[in-house]
């Protein structure tokens, strides 16, 4: 109950305190900007500091796997942890765009912690077979 709460009350202070960027093709164009920023604070993270590297290579997967051993079999190709300013940066990414992400819901008249509920509920139902 509190969480559907915070999500709407997030929601609602977006709405209040969005000013210019109300338009449609603002708000979308935001986003769009925020998760490019998202890539490159990650970016950063492995290039510019060094606290998480890539290390990709093929994922061996043999016709006999099962879609449930997939995910053991999958590497993320991420080695290392991210520090705290590189953290921070990418959180911080991650927060302009849940912000612009409430605003594209409040333009349309959606309710944010309704599409949280329904893919939480979906995802729970198909479990693996929902994101293939």
């Amino acid at each position: 109950m509190l969480k559907d709460l915070l999500a709407e009350e997030f929601q609602y202070t977006v709405s209040d305190q969005i000013v210019c960027n109300r338009s449609i093709l603002d708000i979308l164009s935001k986003h769009q900007e925020c998760g490019a920023a998202i890539n490159r604070s990650t970016f950063k993270a492995v290039t510019n500091c060094g606290c998480i590297n890539i290390q990709s290579s093929k994922n061996k997967v043999s016709d006999s796997t099962s879609l449930a051993e997939l995910k053991n079999i999958m590497d993320s190709h991420l080695k290392g942890k991210l520090c705290l300013q590189c953290r921070e940066a990418v959180e911080k990414d991650i927060g302009k765009s849940l912000v612009y992400l409430a605003a594209l819901c409040n333009s349309l008249d959606i309710n944010l912690f309704d599409i949280i509920i329904k893919e939480y509920n979906k995802t729970k139902l198909l479990r693996h077979y929902n994101l293939t």
